[in-house]
């Protein structure tokens, strides 16, 4: 999974900096070292505290605290920490696709199918 920030000012929203999602490795990328600097310490390893719903256990209500290290998190601490401590816009960019729609594979998790399929857009 691959996320690119741009500045919300910017009409063009030419990519600034990155970050890449692969297996629970991140690796932030930027020709700006501040920045850089800035977006390692908003994925350093800890857990994010996210107040989305879809990650909430059936009749419960209020936040959800995610583990480092799988890609709900690296969607929760893009969304939250990093565009809050660098004030950019970040924009998932999908992979290569490969595959596709799998009927026989219906038995795995979503965020399973995803990260299968990442991984194989990787290769």
């Amino acid at each position: 999974m691959r996320v690119e920030f741009a500045s919300p000012d910017d009409e063009q929203k030419r990519t600034l900096a990155t970050a890449e999602w692969r297996a629970g490795a991140i690796t932030v990328s930027s020709e700006d070292e501040e920045l850089r600097t800035k977006l390692a310490h908003a994925f350093r390893r800890t857990p994010v505290v996210t107040d989305d719903p879809s990650y909430r256990r059936l009749g419960t209500s209020g936040p959800v605290v995610l583990q480092p290290g799988d890609l709900a998190w690296f969607r929760a601490v893009t969304e939250g920490r990093a565009e809050a401590e660098t004030g950019l816009e970040a924009r998932f960019v999908p992979g290569a696709p490969v595959g596709g729609y799998d009927p026989a594979a219906g038995y795995l998790p979503f965020e399973e199918q995803v990260e299968r399929l990442d991984a194989r857009a990787g290769s």
